[in-house]
């Protein structure tokens, strides 16, 4: 509750020192000490000689008038000298004002005053603090003033913590990891995607595994740490599993809690690494290891600091996308009879994710003149950092760039420029299937990039937007060929869509990426183009050879379900993690 200087009334000794304070909250008048005067607040003392303050870490809830405040620091400096660790939890400003105790406190440079108003900010700084204090357990010792003043926030705050109090979570934490043959995973979900097949791969194991909820709006930072703190003391995890760092704050909190309790995490990045990790600098940790489903950023994440950096290709769920029947398929086409098709592309057309990301950081008007001319340049390079192409290939767009200051606006531009040259390149591939009438999946953006007449399609056709998991499975095998051509984003890695559509029994024709030869065996699992130009021939060829498709798409079948389901992907994974970070790994 927001209070004015005026609940607040000061009431003075004859000498003019201050004796007590009267609050008028909502009407009740409360009193800070009463007629017991100092003896009230003293009586908030523990008992040092019982509660071994020197192996915990005080924090005092309300400042008060200063007795209690005073003996404790006493106590303390006695204790361990002037280098004693406190922390007083008090966010009322306008009593802070009256008393004037923090300025006459300021001495201490360990005295940590925590004026957070938000009791779980509040509770996170407090963390903070004590994982900077060797995880000591807290001693709260709470003003029942303030109790009464505020006890949504001072009662829930003296709560939590005397929880953490109550045993030694440190030393039970500090568990062997990874000493038996299956490994416990601590699944940090979310709604992305990718989680929901991890957890599917872990049953399919046979893997024993917990879920910790990343932070929303209905779940803070702090309850995701009670959790984390549940997790650790009652289901005891080798390591922790999050895709694209998601859970991960900013701030490092998290890092910094699992360093102290040696429990590694794996972060699998299955989109730019480097337009997510700009938000975390300097929050590298030994304790952290970093896939990547792009080798091309293996070197740049290890120069971000980085210790262990792996590469782990995307995969698929083979339970999802699965081979269909004749009769299935017959069934499939009567339900949805616009999805059989010779030909067919699925993908965003990127025009509008290219607008709204311009009309979002504001360039100059001589980025955008040349910001086509220099997107085209940077799709028919090879540099796969736009930061380095504009460097190295065009150094006045360079100059502009950093002249957009702060690093959202640069990052922005680069995603923009990203995509424009994926849009740039992706029509030109598209285009060159007009001749067999495609089917494009996708945004409406398409009717301003393909030819049209009467606002309608002309010599293709459009469908809306597809779902991941209930429509692409059943779509991708009526047609005689997926068409796919990769987002610039990753110019030497290949996309999801080249495990889906084989794990489902379908054809697909590709543009080449160098990373895909170690995946899929050219000409034999896979068919590549290495120009838009030879488009036309190869569709042409293999809607006239139907048999030589089925032979690939059996042969490429087979490689998925040998080397690329998820639990390929989970049992790489955890390999790596047991070599890193198991007991062999600190026996050097």
């Amino acid at each position: 509750m927001r209070k004015n200087d005026s609940a607040y009334t000061p009431v003075y000794t004859d000498d003019g020192g201050l004796l007590d304070i009267r609050v008028n909250l909502g009407g009740r008048e409360l009193v800070m000490l009463g007629e017991a005067g100092k003896a009230r607040e003293l009586s908030i003392l523990p008992d040092f000689a019982s509660c071994s303050p020197a192996g915990r870490l005080p924090v005092l809830l309300g400042s008060g008038l200063g007795h209690a405040l005073k003996e404790l620091v006493a106590f303390l400096e006695r204790e361990q000298g002037p280098d004693f660790h406190l922390a007083v939890l008090d966010k009322e400003s306008s009593l802070l004002k009256l008393t004037g105790l923090r300025a006459a406190y300021a001495k201490y440079k360990n005295l940590v005053w925590v004026d957070e108003p938000d009791s779980t900010n509040a509770l996170l700084l407090l963390g903070k603090w004590q994982l900077e204090h060797a995880g000591k357990a807290f001693l709260p010792v709470a003003n029942p003033f303030y109790l009464r003043l505020d006890r949504p926030y001072y009662g829930r705050l003296r709560d939590a913590l005397a929880a953490s109090a109550s045993y030694d979570f440190w030393s039970r934490a500090d568990y062997p990891k990874f000493k038996d043959a299956k490994p416990r995973i601590l699944l940090i979900t979310s709604k992305y995607f990718l989680i929901g097949e991890m957890e599917a791969a872990c049953k399919r194991m046979g893997l024993s595994y917990s879920l910790l909820t990343v932070p929303d709006q209905k779940i803070g930072l702090t309850e995701f740490l009670e959790q984390l703190l549940s997790a650790l003391v009652t289901f005891r995890p080798d390591f922790a599993l999050t895709i694209n760092h998601l859970g991960v704050d900013r701030e490092g909190v998290l890092q910094n809690f699992l360093a102290k309790v040696k429990l590694p995490l794996a972060s699998w990045f299955v989109d730019n690494p480097h337009l997510i990790l700009y938000h975390y600098h300097n929050l590298v940790s030994p304790w952290t290891a970093v896939f990547t489903w792009d080798a091309d950023n293996l070197s740049s994440l290890r120069k971000m600091g980085f210790e262990h950096v792996f590469y782990l290709p995307l995969g698929t769920d083979h339970t999802r996308f699965v081979p269909q029947d004749a009769g299935s398929l017959r069934k499939i086409s009567q339900e949805w009879p616009a999805w059989p098709a010779d030909v067919s592309f699925v993908g965003n057309s990127m025009l509008l994710k290219v607008q709204k990301r311009l009309e979002q950081i504001q360039p100059s008007a001589f980025m955008l003149e040349n910001f086509h001319k220099t997107a085209a340049g940077f799709a028919a390079s090879n540099e796969r950092s736009v930061r380095d192409y504009l460097r190295q290939e065009a150094p006045e767009q360079y100059r502009a760039f950093l002249e957009l200051g702060v690093m959202e606006r640069q990052l922005g531009y680069e995603a923009g420029l990203t995509w424009e040259a994926t849009l740039q390149y992706r029509l030109s591939c598209v285009r060159q299937t007009l001749p067999f009438k495609p089917l494009i999946v996708g945004d409406p953006g398409w009717f301003e990039l393909l030819p049209r007449r009467d606002g309608k399609p002309e010599g293709w056709r459009y469908f809306h937007e597809l779902t991941y998991y209930t429509d692409l499975p059943l779509f991708y095998p009526l047609s005689k060929i997926n068409f796919n051509c990769t987002s610039k984003q990753m110019k030497g890695a290949v996309n999801q869509r080249i495990f889906d559509v084989p794990a489902a029994g379908a054809f697909i024709i590709t543009d080449w990426r160098e990373q895909i030869e170690k995946l899929f065996e050219p000409g034999k699992e896979v068919v590549c183009f290495h120009s838009p130009e030879e488009v036309p021939d190869l569709i042409r060829h293999y809607l006239e050879h139907p048999a030589e498709r089925e032979k690939i798409i059996k042969a490429a079948h087979k490689r998925v379900m040998a080397q690329h389901r998820y639990e390929n992907r989970l049992t790489e994974l955890i390999a790596v993690m047991r070599k890193t970070f198991g007991p062999a790994s600190f026996a050097r």
